[in-house]
Order: C-alpha cells, then structure tokens, then sequence
C-alpha cells in the first residue's frame, strides 16, 4: 500500500490542509475535524484503494481503513504539516458549517478522552487478570512481594485515572495539559485522601475559603474530573484573555489554580461523584432486577452503536462502574459477544462466496472481528450486504441473552475479543466457562444464519459482463513508437499507481478517441490528460507529457470539454510536441487502464512503431 498515496488522495478529497482542524486516529479510523464539513467527497475517499469506508459522525469526518490506521497516520499527520497548521486562518469563515450539535460534541470528546488510554487499561486488566488465573493454579502466592507488586502496578492506572483523563481531555479541548494534571492529582493528593479519612471519622467538616469541601475520595473517579477539566476549557482562555501578556506565563496558572481549586472541589467533583456514584447504583440494581436485558441489547444493538460512536458513552460507564464496584456488565460482555457475532458472520459470506477479493477481504475482516476488532468487518463487508449485519444482530443478541441470564461479569478492562476473555476470571472459573459457552452461541448462530441466508441475488459482487464474455481490445488513440509503462521516467506510471497499461512516444500530437466513450474528467486549462468511461466499461486516461500540467495549456488544442460524447476515431486534443520538448518537458504520452478491479490484467499488443487506432492493448 502507497500510504503517502492515499494520504495525499484523502487531503485532497477533504478541501486541503487549510479545512483540517484536528487530526486523530484509533484503532481502525482516520478521523478528521474539518472546518467544512461540506467539502469532505466521502464518495470519492471511498474509491481510494486502501479505503473501507467514510463516514461523518460526531462531527468529524471519519475513514475506516483497518488496523494499518497508523501507517497512514503518520503519513498524513507528515503530509499535513506541510501544507498548513492546525486551525489554520486560511479557513476560519467557514467554522460556521463546521460546529458540531451538542450531542455529536459530547460524543467526540467522550471519545478522544478514552481512546488514547485504552491501552494503558487493557494492559493493566490483563495483568490482573494473569495474577488471578496463576494464583488459582498455586504459580504464586498473594503474601509474596511478588504477587504484590505486581498487583499494585496493575490497580496503578485506576486509582490514578483522574489524572490519566486529564491528561487526555486536555489534549481535547486544548487546555494546558499540566495544569490539567494538577487538578487530577489535587484530588488524589495523600494530604487531601487524610482530610476526607479525618472528616469522614469525626464529622468535623472540611472548609475552603469558608466553603464547605464535600469529605468524598476520588480515586478511581471518572465524572469528576471530566467536568473539571470542561470547564477549565472555559477558565483558561478567560484568564489568558484579561491577563496581560507580560504577566501570563506566571500569573495566568496561579490565577487559573486559584479559581479552578474551589470550583472543582467544593463544586463540580461533588456533583461528580454523586453522578458516578448514581451510574454505578442504577447498573447494580439493573443487573439485580433486569440483568439479561443490558448484554441483549448491547449485544444485539452494537454494530449500530458502534456507526453512531455512541459506544464511547459506554465505555466511559464501564470504565466507572469498574472502577467503583470491581466489575462490570454493560460495556465487555454485550461487545464480546457482537464482535465474535461479526466475526461469524464475516467468515460465512467468505465461506460461501465465490468471489475472489470478497473472500478474501470476509476471512481477514472476519478474524480480526473476533480478535477485537470489527470496523473493518461491519463496514467492508456486514453493513455493505446488510444480511450479515442482521445476522450478526441476532447472534450478538442470542449471545448476549445467554450472559444476561447467567449474570456474566468482566473484572477488568480490555478490547472484546477472544485475546481478552481471560478479563472474565474472577474468584472462580465458573464465569468464564459460561464465557465461552455464550461465545460460541454468538459465532454459531451468526455463522449460521448468514451462511444458510447467503446474500441476495442484487447484492451479491458481479464481475463485469463483458469481461466475463471476453477481453476488451483497445486501439491506439495516437501514432507514434510504443513504449513499456515500466520505461516512463516517472515512478508514478512506471509503478503503476495510476493504473496499468502503456506509454506511446508521439509521432504528430493528435489523439483520437480509442472507442466509444464519455469524457469523464478533463481539466481545460492545462488540457494535458484525458479520462474516457467507454461504453465497453473500460475507465482510460490519457496522460499527454510528463509534468506538462505545469505549462497550463501552452502547446494543447482541444476539441472536446468534460461531459462530451464522442465516438471511435474523434480527434480529441493535439499537442505540439516540438514545442513541449522546447520548453523541457517529454511528451511521451501514457495510456492507463484506470479501473483496476474490473480489469486487473492489460497486456501489451504491440511494439515498435503503431499507428492510431492500431491494437494496442487488451484489457480482462
């Protein structure tokens, strides 16, 4: 994969560096926030090879390309760079398109406050969760400093996840990332946990300023420090605002402490704390009264919860209820049990397919689904077919009433996925038996259904009738002496990356319409290149010169505009190539078979001297 390619092509397609505000990245997705929307061609990213799908949700412009989400990444963020910088000026008059609604900006920041964590708590509850499992088999003993140490290392990140989240919402919402951790680790501060130790024995209240401080610990906490660090988005660049420049390097932090450490303690933490408190009292008395209800729904429902991005408001509530009561049931086992579920039905449209790349692309989705991760399963090939998303629906549901029924726990955080069902061990092994009971229920009957179902006659990938019938003959558009693609002195055709073909070195300068055709792309002020849609389906460029683009139509004569109808043996365009190599530049002209997944193959017909509308190549 040419990521730069595809990095270029993807900032292009989105109006240019001067639209991006905010670039980030997870696990399978590219997301953009742009200053306009609008001027993001999801279509056109969608037709990058390398590309799975696009989507706008939450506010920004998300493209689903797998796990080499990454690789890309660095390109882009490289690329990007170059060609501007964050909340560029250049755009600022179109920020009016780009403003998120209130829910879709909750969501986003939701999302980019637990995404950069997420390995830090999975490696964590994995730890915890090889601790349990080689104490269980006698491999270690829980007095040993051993034991211990280890176990405290994995507690680590959720007692100090106050700061963690601070760390990472300020990043966000662009607030000064220390003074953000300071506010975290205030409230964790081993004078501050002894004041509430004191307070809480005696009922001798705790006072700030003559405010009363609520005697609360906030170790582990979640919401409290979500809602202080929101409105320092607000105290920061108040205060940078008034204070005077001089002054704000240390000035502006001292204020900003001084108004954010009543604020957070004797205000926002409290409320904070009721509301993480009240979050993990309605799941207990769900799971006492209704239990089987939340993993039914989330397992049957998450694929939809997943294309909203509403899954990170979850996430968030898992990672809370964990945090307060040790375990829980709303996030891990109802995602277990979809993802396995996407999996299955991934892997049953690669079984019965008799389509090349989708069976291929249905058994990598299909593993990497039951592995953890399911964007590249639900949207190149579950949600593309539909029948596998439902499918997936019913297993995943199937699947999540088995756990509900049976109470099924998760004691520690982690990806859903088979890799992570060690993270359902708790006390006895008991749960994770019905673990891989309810796994097996979701993959069966997903795999089942969809394989029984099949996909519709309308839906199913059809290769190109005529190239069923035979291959598609294309004439010389010009005369001149051919050329291997390989021996153009630009690696950009020489490689192929445009599409696979030939080259002709011009005897005279016109080009003629090779077949029947459309012309679907032609830029009339350099009139360099050419892009026919041929009623044979063939998709041809023309590319007339090397780096002739830069002579904006110096030395070209059209007869042809976009959108035109011509036919079989039309002069297109003429070049002057005397006057071309004048002004350094080759002529040699390319002629590229651009749609490559109708036609993978184009072979050379002809050598040496051609004449116009001689064969030339053959397209299958």
């Amino acid at each position: 994969m040419d990521w730069d390619k595809l990095a270029q092509n993807i900032l292009n397609a989105v109006g240019g560096a001067g639209n991006v505000k905010d670039i980030t990245h997870c696990a399978t997705r590219l997301r953009l926030t742009l200053f306009d929307n609008s001027k993001a061609d999801l279509n056109k990213i969608e037709s990058f090879n390398g590309v799975l799908g696009a989507i706008q949700q939450g506010g920004q412009t998300q493209i689903i390309i797998g796990n080499d989400v990454p690789l890309l990444y660095d390109k882009f963020i490289t690329l990007y760079k170059q060609g501007g910088t964050i909340g560029s000026s250049k755009s600022q008059s179109a920020t009016a398109n780009g403003k998120q609604k209130l829910g879709a900006r909750i969501m986003d920041i939701i999302s980019g406050t637990f995404t950069p964590i997420i390995p830090a708590l999975a490696g964590s509850g994995l730890l915890k969760a090889l601790l349990v499992i080689c104490e269980m088999l006698g491999w270690i003993s829980k007095t040993s400093q051993t034991y211990q140490i280890l176990n405290f290392v994995g507690d680590s990140v959720f007692y100090f996840l106050p700061i963690l989240l601070a760390s990472s919402m300020s990043v966000k919402l662009k607030t000064n990332r220390y003074i953000s951790m300071v506010i975290g680790a205030m409230l964790l501060h081993p004078s501050f946990v002894q004041m509430v130790s004191v307070a809480t024995k005696t009922g001798n209240p705790i006072k700030l300023f003559g405010l009363p401080v609520t005697a609360t610990t906030y170790s582990s906490s979640v919401v409290p420090i979500m809602l202080a660090i929101w409105a320092l988005s607000y105290v920061e660049p108040f205060v940078n605002k008034i204070m005077p420049k001089v002054l704000r390097t240390v000035f502006s932090p001292l204020v900003i402490l001084l108004i954010m450490t009543p604020l957070t303690l004797v205000v926002l933490a409290p409320i904070g704390a009721w509301l993480g408190d009240g979050l993990a009292w309605l799941i207990t008395w769900l799971n006492s009264y209704a239990g089987w209800l939340i993993s039914f729904i989330i397992g049957a429902l998450s694929p939809l919860l997943v294309m909203t991005g509403m899954h990170y408001a979850l996430v968030s509530i898992g990672i809370n209820n964990l945090a307060k009561v040790g375990w829980e049931n709303v996030v891990g086992p109802g995602m277990l049990v979809s993802n396995i579920a996407q999996g299955g039905a991934a892997l049953a449209v690669a079984t019965k397919t008799k389509d090349e790349k989708l069976k291929a692309l249905g058994f990598s989705t299909g593993l990497s689904a039951v592995l953890g991760i399911t964007e590249p399963a639900l949207y190149g090939v579950n949600l593309r077919y539909r029948r596998p998303l439902i499918s997936a629906m019913i297993g995943g549901g199937l699947g999540g009433l088995f756990f509900g029924i049976m109470g099924i726990k998760r004691y520690a955080q982690g990806m859903p996925g088979l890799l992570t069902i060690p993270n359902y061990i708790g006390h006895n092994f008991n749960n994770l038996w019905f673990v891989l009971i309810g796994v097996g229920i979701a993959f069966i009957s997903s795999f089942l259904i969809q394989l029984l179902w099949g996909l519709p006659e309308e839906e199913k990938p059809k290769e190109d009738k005529i190239s069923e019938k035979e291959a598609v003959v294309i004439d010389a558009p010009l005369s001149g002496e051919v050329e291997q693609l390989s021996d153009v002195n630009d690696v950009v055709f020489s490689q192929g990356m445009l599409g696979n073909g030939a080259a002709i070195f011009p005897s005279d300068g016109k080009i003629y319409a090779p077949f029947d055709a459309k012309v679907r792309v032609f830029n009339e002020e350099s009139k360099h290149a050419i892009g026919l849609k041929g009623s044979n389906n063939v998709e041809l460029l023309i590319h007339c010169g090397l780096d002739t683009v830069n002579l904006k139509g110096e030395g070209f004569r059209a007869h042809i505009k976009q959108g035109d109808e011509v036919n079989k043996g039309d002069l297109l365009l003429e070049m002057d190539t005397e006057l071309i190599r004048e002004k350094g530049y080759d002529p040699i002209t390319m002629i590229l078979v651009t749609n490559q997944d109708k036609f993978p193959t184009v072979n050379l017909e002809a050598s040496g001297k051609i004449v116009k509308l001689q064969k030339f190549l053959l397209a299958e």
